[in-house]
């Protein structure tokens, strides 16, 4: 690896756990982030003459906080800021400095940056934006191809969402254990909103980039909370899904159902990371959401074929996340389940009284159609599809639909409506 990509590699991983430290320091998001990337600035001129520091992420803080002092002093920031006796009590030296950043400090500063990235307040796409621009790093470009929005509506959005959190007067005290419970909780709800952009994204980039950064943020947090068993199975639930991400799509961009994709295409490491997390997570025997579904991606995972697959299993674990966390959608996917257990007839009595509260979803109209499908309800079935088809968010998903659509007109002997 050349120097320049080794710098770029450190920086990158550094990221979070440097900016959590400068924000810590300077209770402003915008200081320090320009102090971060002055702090990387100086690290491509130095660390190539003079080698690398013993501790990459001590001496980033270190000279990213000294940097925005000398900021402060020469008054170049128009920035209202505490005193500097209130902002750190380090010694300017990186050894003293790296011995003081033990595992515990990194892993606090960098639960409250990304606390401070899903405020409540903050609309959803908002939270996205903001951890993939402030914590991963990823241009504004980058974020507003994967939305499908211009540039600068892009800025505006991440903007806006900076202005909230100043407002928000967020604490910055070491959190408490129940605060530290909760602050996880939301932050690993926010990163799994990450990776269900990415997953969804019509973009292939995006696609990879945003789970591959969500994955990454899951694995920098599991280090840190070595004993969670839903940071686990939340980790474990991504990198079973992404796995199949070289099949979810065929060569036209066209969706490839889960019992059609081609196995060999899945990612076996990502598997068995994801396997060997999601046993280590259930031994704890304190069960959650994240770790319930990742043992339904698990099943799916184990099945070297389609029909291999133990769908009584599946609609077991779907029963019990029903349990847990009631929904209409998890109704919905159980039902499927149900379908390849007991049949389509209990699978739709499942599916209709949802109407009234997923009319608006793609995914309800498209199994619906399916279920009718299989029973023989031909002219129900294409409504359902025609309805899924007007949901439907990305091309991907209305051709799929459209292939259900053109095989029940195939079979009905129905003339095609383009």
């Amino acid at each position: 690896m050349s120097d320049l990509a080794w710098i770029n590699a450190a920086l990158t991983a550094a990221r979070p756990q440097v900016l959590g430290a400068l924000l810590r320091y300077f209770r402003n998001l915008d200081v320090a982030e320009e102090a971060y990337q002055d702090a990387c600035l100086r690290a491509l001129k130095s660390w190539p003459v003079n080698g690398p520091p013993r501790d990459p992420k001590a001496w980033l803080i270190l000279v990213g906080r000294n940097a925005a002092l000398d900021c402060v002093r020469r008054g170049a920031r128009q920035v209202e800021m505490p005193d500097e006796e209130t902002l750190s009590d380090l010694e300017d030296v990186e050894t003293a400095l790296a011995e003081r950043l033990d595992g515990s400090h990194y892993r606090d500063d960098i639960l409250r940056l990304l606390f401070i990235c899903c405020q409540p307040e903050l609309p959803d796409t908002q939270k996205i934006a903001l951890a993939l621009r402030i914590v991963c790093g990823l241009t504004v470009p980058q974020i507003a191809r994967a939305f499908l929005v211009g540039e600068a509506a892009m800025e505006q959005r991440i903007t806006r969402a900076k202005a909230r959190i100043a407002q928000a007067n967020v604490a910055y005290d070491v959190p408490s254990a129940l605060e530290r419970s909760e602050r996880l909780a939301a932050v690993s709800a926010m990163i799994y909103l990450v990776f269900n952009a990415g997953y969804s994204a019509e973009d292939g980039s995006a696609r990879s980039q945003f789970c591959g950064e969500a994955i990454r943020l899951a694995r920098l947090l599991l280090r840190l909370f070595q004993t969670e068993p839903e940071m686990m199975g939340l980790t474990a639930l991504m990198l079973l899904q992404h796995a199949r991400a070289a099949a979810r799509l065929d060569a036209a961009d066209e969706i490839v159902l889960l019992e059609d994709q081609d196995r060999s295409l899945w990612d076996g490491k990502l598997i068995a990371e994801g396997l060997a997390l999601i046993d280590k997570a259930m031994r704890n025997r304190r069960t959650g959401p994240y770790q319930v579904q990742a043992a339904i991606a698990a099943l799916h995972a184990r099945a070297a074929r389609a029909q291999d697959t133990d769908w009584a299993g599946i609609e077991a674990l779907y029963a019990a996340l029903e349990r847990m966390q009631p929904s209409p959608v998890i109704t919905l996917n159980r039902a499927v389940a149900v379908s390849k257990v007991h049949g389509p007839d209990l699978a739709l009595a499942m599916v209709e009284p949802l109407a009234a509260r997923l009319s608006g979803y793609f995914y309800f109209h498209g199994a619906r159609g399916a279920l009718l499908l299989q029973l023989g309800r031909a002219d129900e079935a294409r409504i359902a599809f025609d309805q899924a088809i007007a949901l439907a968010g990305t091309p991907a998903e209305a051709a799929h639909i459209r292939q259900n659509l053109d095989r029940l007109i195939r079979d009905s002997g129905l003339k095609k409506i383009s």
